[in-house]
């Protein structure tokens, strides 16, 4: 009986641990302003004109970020987890002969 009370536990653990994986949201926008005393960012994701103020995580240098540029962030409940520069577009392959 301790042996299935034991596996049980595992089972409901690895399951509540990957509900909060799968949590957090990956978007691409722009950042709007950045505030690096206060620990926030502006940010707009593509394809909506709604602003959203995010607190960034201890992990996140807000040096590294700055006001206009592209980028692809992890949210988790309006905590900014980790930003990266979005990948640069691909050049247009030249048409004809």
């Amino acid at each position: 009986m301790k042996k299935v009370v034991a596996i049980l536990a595992v089972v409901v653990m690895v399951v509540s641990m990957t509900s909060l994986v799968f949590a957090a949201e990956s978007k691409m926008g722009t950042i709007k302003s950045v505030d690096t005393k206060a620990g926030t960012v502006v940010f707009c994701a593509e394809g909506s004109s709604t602003d959203v103020t995010l607190k960034a995580d201890k992990s996140v240098d807000l040096s590294t970020v700055t006001a206009g540029e592209k980028v692809h962030v992890t949210i988790d409940k309006n905590m900014l987890k980790h930003v990266m520069a979005a990948p640069a577009a691909a050049p247009k392959a030249s048409v004809g002969c």
